[in-house]
């Protein structure tokens, strides 16, 4: 048996036919961001999987600079998509960090983030409320404002730096109607849960209502799980998989014995996560097939409604908007035309394509805390790109997406807002229940 071989058996170690598969060809490399943006081939993806099947092999070993040219993927999934020999370069990859994790000891720091983040804090509703509740009290008590003014940011890390000035505006109120029945408007067509993750009910609680209210538009009685809790799709590009299978049970459980149609996700990152459940699953033999009937039972937002009539009751929403691919939603799930036929159908609303919308933005989770250079020249590069379609409204469909493009417009100080794609499709409703009801309706919400 090759040295390959026992690797692939270990525990959490890329498995060896998938390593195979790559032949090589280099059809990635224009698709690589990390490649395009250094020009190296350690960090194109047929570097990066040379580099795993050499540590495999034992020709290498795990140093810090392996180390630098695994964490420096985006697993953006680009080169996944284009591949010809189907290489899943994601599945590699994330085994590969947590075949690192097994191997090396990080510094104290980062496992002390890490406990912190994937252990205590993610899959920690309660946490996580007392945590957002402290920073909106930041944000509106002046504290914020008197912290960036007085230079204090400019004495902490890099890291520290980045969070804080991509924190989004919090909302003044939350997402939780866990537990909760909510009814179609009308006659019911279909039942389904709704998948609400951890951050997104704290940071971008709009966003969630505004998806509820657009399936109950469109005949849907939605269930929202008291139990459910983290995708652990964090936990898993980073390599911890520990706490991922345990939040990965936790939600098959809470959805399955659920008597639904579909479980309604609006995440990207989120829902490609769900989705793969059986890979992070495959090896507990009472786990995997739920796995992967509860995989199959996950939509995005937008693939399910656009397969629905949702055309009926729309009114217009005038603005002019650009459609940022989120990498998870268009290279993980494949899903690249039901958000257009979405925008498209919205009476008013102009879409201006940008030059390379499937380009990542360099959010990538906490890739943009973790690697804030690299990051922010993928930002400016994406930039770049809206800007030259003179578009008011950056339309996207992944929570990472709008905190890294929110921050490119502050960095920039352009004007214009980055809005969750549900947010115009919700507006669009609205719009038409006010022209139904005899009001003028309004051209955004």
């Amino acid at each position: 048996m090759s040295s390959l071989s026992i690797l692939a058996g270990a525990r959490d170690a890329p498995a060896e036919e998938d390593l195979l598969k790559c032949v090589h060809c280099g059809l990635c490399l224009d698709n690589c961001p990390t490649y395009l943006a250094t020009g190296q081939e350690t960090e194109s993806p047929r570097g990066r999987l040379h580099l795993i099947q050499a540590l495999g092999h034992g020709r290498i070993e795990a140093t810090d600079a392996y180390a630098s040219h695994i964490d420096r993927c985006l697993v953006c999934r680009a080169c996944e998509a284009v591949c010809p020999s189907g290489v899943p370069f994601g599945r590699i990859m994330e085994a590969a960090r947590a075949d690192l994790s097994r191997r090396r000891q990080p510094a104290w720091t980062n496992r002390f983030v890490y406990w912190l983040l994937f252990k205590k804090l993610l899959p920690n509703r309660r946490r996580l409320r007392a945590l957002s509740s402290t920073l909106r009290h930041y944000q509106t008590s002046g504290m914020q404002r008197m912290v960036r003014s007085s230079g204090l940011l400019r004495l902490l890390p890099t890291t520290v730096r980045q969070m804080e000035r991509s924190m989004p505006a919090l909302p003044t109120r939350y997402f939780e109607p866990q537990g909760s029945f909510l009814p179609a408007f009308g006659a019911s067509r279909h039942r389904v849960a709704f998948f609400s993750g951890c951050i997104m009910p704290f940071a971008y609680g709009p966003v969630h209502e505004a998806t509820i209210r657009v399936l109950r538009h469109n005949g849907c009685d939605v269930v929202v799980p008291r139990v459910q809790t983290c995708c652990g799709a964090l936990n898993v590009h980073a390599g911890e998989r520990t706490m991922a299978r345990q939040m990965a049970r936790r939600n098959i459980r809470a959805f399955l014995d659920l008597e639904i149609d579909a479980v309604i996700v609006n995440s990207a990152g989120c829902g490609s996560t769900l989705k793969e459940y059986s890979e992070l699953l495959g090896a507990d033999p009472l786990w995997h097939a739920r796995a992967e009937r509860f995989g199959a039972m996950v939509k995005d937002v937008s693939e399910f409604v656009a397969a629905q009539p949702f055309e009926r009751n729309l009114g217009p929403v005038s603005r002019r908007v650009t459609f940022q691919e989120s990498c998870h939603l268009v290279h993980a799930q494949r899903i690249s035309a039901e958000p257009r036929t979405l925008l498209h159908a919205i009476p008013g609303l102009e879409l201006v394509e940008m030059a390379h919308p499937e380009n990542c933005c360099g959010s990538a989770g906490i890739y943009s805390f973790a690697q804030p250079k690299l990051s922010n020249q993928l930002l400016n590069t994406k930039m770049d790109d809206i800007e030259a379609t003179g578009a008011d409204v950056i339309v996207t469909a992944n929570p990472g997406c709008m905190l890294q493009l929110q921050a490119g417009l502050e960095r920039k100080g352009a004007s214009g807002e980055v809005r969750h794609l549900i947010e115009l499709l919700d507006a669009s409703y609205e719009a038409g229940a006010r022209g139904a009801s005899g009001r003028r309706p309004t051209a955004s919400r």
